[in-house]
């Protein structure tokens, strides 16, 4: 086996790991042992902050300067907002979940007392409605989830509550190839490129931080405080981006493709209100790639965002980039990306991380004219 067949079967099953944990924004504790457990090793200092960020620092050969690099633990989710008395469960979104995306979907809900509970997805049947209404999707309202109960007391005998969390019932599973499909891949993903760079980093010049950040979903909370408190030099987010290459889109509208590398970041949401990537870092993260030859795509993406966009304006603000793992189906229970992407994404993030200078990072932060 090549060693880069080995990073890719690495990143594969650490993404297994990293996926089966089901922690929506607000919940990412529930990733702690976790995280903790592939950091702790590589780094020089880890600890938790407030908000529920993990830290890791894997000081530099020099320090004087440092890069902070972000991949957000949270995935989308629902809470449990009430209970019919016939023993059905209202849902909410958390973050950014479609109505198109859940009908009929099974679902896992996790107690407070870390009891899971196995659901599914339901909605009037369309033997029951106006067949114009059988077409729409469905309000959020509309829908409820089925645990098998039949009395608001059967649920909460069992333990379900109001403010209880569910996720996507998926595993991770292979496709033909190295394609591979499952839930929470945003940003799994980024957090299976973070950790295993980080565990790669050699001889780094500058301090590296990792952060695995809170809340992404919900307001990029977690990279906020965190960047606050680090005031890194530079940021790199690592994160999944839109790859819509299949039928149906448009060449021109295809803004990544699967197996044809990381992406490297321009601009991303609507109307570029998102990140618009420092000149500097966009200039740096090309070289490398092609000083590395590792393959990369350039992405200016019309939607969404990451975690650097807030970063960039944390104090006095701070210059930040972003490399994409492409992925299909963003925000469904049925993502599918390509662990060519992540193994090179993994490669570029490390070669980044180890070609950053102090004086090139000092220098990004701020250039006295006089």
């Amino acid at each position: 086996m090549t060693e880069f067949n080995k990073l890719k079967e690495e990143a594969f099953a650490l993404l297994g790991k990293l996926t089966s944990v089901h922690a929506p924004s607000g919940f990412e504790y529930l990733m702690h042992d976790i995280v903790v457990g592939e950091l702790e090793k590589f780094a020089d200092k880890i600890w938790i902050d407030s908000l529920g960020n993990v830290i890791a620092l894997k000081k530099g050969t020099r320090g004087g300067a440092s890069l902070m690099l972000a991949a957000h633990m949270d995935e989308i989710g629902l809470f449990v907002s009430y209970i019919e008395d016939d023993g059905f469960l209202r849902v909410i979104p958390i973050g950014g979940v479609l109505e198109r995306t859940l009908l009929h979907q099974r679902v896992v809900i996790v107690t407070r007392s870390g009891k899971v509970v196995k659901g599914v997805i339901g909605l009037k049947p369309p033997h029951v409605v106006k067949p114009e209404e059988a077409q729409k999707i469905p309000e959020m309202k509309e829908l409820f989830v089925d645990i098998g109960a039949s009395s608001r007391e059967e649920v909460e005998k069992i333990g379900v509550r109001v403010g209880d969390i569910a996720v996507f019932d998926r595993s991770i599973e292979r496709l033909l190839g190295d394609r591979v499909t499952g839930k929470a891949f945003d940003d799994r993903s980024g957090l299976a490129v973070m950790i295993k760079a980080f565990q790669l980093i050699e001889n780094n010049e500058a301090d590296i931080y990792a952060v695995a950040t809170v809340q992404e979903e919900v307001g990029l909370k977690g990279a906020r405080t965190a960047a606050f408190a680090i005031s890194p030099n530079a940021a790199i987010a690592l994160d999944v981006t839109i790859a819509s290459d299949f039928p149906g889109v448009a060449k021109s509208e295809q803004f990544t493709r699967l197996g044809k590398g990381p992406a490297i970041k321009i601009a991303d949401g609507r109307n570029a209100s998102g990140l618009i990537t420092h000149p500097e870092i966009l200039n740096f993260l090309v070289k490398v790639a092609e000083e590395e030859k590792i393959p990369y795509q350039l992405e200016v993406t019309p939607a969404g965002t990451t975690d650097a966009s807030i970063i960039a304006l944390s104090r006095e603000g701070i210059p930040s980039g972003v490399i994409s793992v492409p992925a299909r189906y963003i925000h469904s229970p049925t993502e599918v990306i390509d662990l060519n992407d992540l193994a090179y994404a993994i490669q570029l993030t490390k070669r980044v991380s180890e070609k950053a200078s102090v004086e090139w990072l000092n220098k990004i932060k701020m250039r006295v004219v006089r």
